[in-house]
């Protein structure tokens, strides 16, 4: 019995709190793609990384920086439709994976008559962390955001159905 009275209390306590933990792990998201757009732009490898696809990456990297966040402070408000942009948000991080890093990992430019590798092993390395590391926060906070958003609706509803009984 005493078990059931702290689960419910502990339910109630949600509807007084925010959801803090699935917000920090948007945030999180967030810095590891900072982390991410900084390794990627840093790298000056001939003209290699002038061309529009690197435009479109910096415009998609402030964007997700920019719902992540909004995504972060409506889950923590247990709003449930945020959740699935937020995992959504952390899938595409995943295919991010093939497209920048994967290219300028088997790229290659010739600086001075000798052929260099635009992107390294290290370098490719930390980028495939960042992201994974990225992708993986935005569905653990979108799991963690669904689960509580479900868990927090159904007990407001059974709150109403006790009201109206009495």
């Amino acid at each position: 019995m005493k078990k059931d009275t702290d689960v419910k209390t502990t339910v109630d306590r949600m509807r007084y709190t925010k959801n803090k933990q699935a917000a920090n792990l948007a945030i999180l998201a967030i810095l590891f793609d900072v982390f991410y757009f900084v390794n990627i732009y840093k790298s000056d490898v001939s003209n290699y990384y002038y061309n529009i696809l690197i435009g479109g990456s910096i415009v998609f990297n402030l964007l997700f920086m920019l719902a992540a966040f909004l995504c972060s402070e409506e889950i923590k408000q247990y709003n449930e439709k945020y959740c699935y942009l937020l995992l959504a948000m952390g899938v595409i991080q995943f295919i991010r994976i093939f497209i920048i890093p994967m290219a300028a990992h088997n790229a290659t430019v010739v600086i001075a008559n000798v052929e260099t590798q635009v992107m390294k092993d290290g370098q490719f390395t930390r980028c495939l962390l960042y992201l994974i590391i990225s992708g993986v926060c935005c569905v653990a906070g979108a799991l963690i955001g669904i689960a509580r958003s479900r868990k927090l609706k159904a007990y407001v509803a059974t709150l109403g159905e006790e009201k109206r009984r009495d």
